[in-house]
């Protein structure tokens, strides 16, 4: 409080005198142009190639868990629509009747309901690999917002006067420790 007063009466004495003076108020860095993202470029690139985004954010030890988890979703992608397909054939086999079933411990019913459980495994697959895709693409977004952020290690401590309400509708006269991080 003090030190904003002592800044307005100079700066009021420095007008009168026809000077003018330029006080920097705010103490913290300005980030490098260079180290600024762009969150729509960064998102464009994530959304044409999975992991674009996360390079162009500098942070590549994203990628192996964003291909990890696209691969992952590819894989059980893959297996549940190669057991659907198998089953499917099954059905069309067991409604000729022609061939013997391929499952013979199972009758038509339970082909069917087989058939349901893999196609709706394989499209929960869809959406997962969607949502991986998704992810990676809101990351990016996510990162390059947060370029501009200063994280540097300036700490500051500051003692003020604090004067906080007590229960007896009186109040209590202290100091009060304040940390900025």
């Amino acid at each position: 409080m003090l030190l904003c007063c002592l800044c307005a009466m100079q700066r009021g004495l420095a007008q009168e005198q026809g000077q003018v003076t330029i006080i920097e108020t705010d103490t913290l860095p300005k980030p490098a142009s260079q180290n600024v993202k762009n969150p729509k470029k960064a998102v464009l690139l994530s959304l044409i190639v999975p992991g674009a985004g996360q390079v162009y954010n500098e942070k590549v030890w994203k990628l192996p868990l964003l291909y990890g988890g696209v691969a992952t979703a590819v894989y059980f992608l893959e297996f549940n629509n190669r057991r659907y397909q198998e089953f499917l054939i099954a059905l069309e086999i067991v409604r000729e009747g022609v061939e013997p079933s391929p499952f013979p411990n199972l009758n038509e019913d339970g082909i069917i309901r087989n058939v349901n459980y893999w196609r709706r495994n394989r499209d929960a697959m869809y959406m997962v690999f969607g949502a991986i895709y998704a992810l990676g693409a809101v990351d990016a977004f996510v990162d390059a917002h947060l370029s501009s952020f200063d994280v540097s290690d300036d700490l500051s401590l500051r003692l003020e006067p604090s004067v906080q309400p007590t229960l007896a509708s009186s109040s209590a006269i202290g100091i009060a420790i304040k940390i900025n991080f």
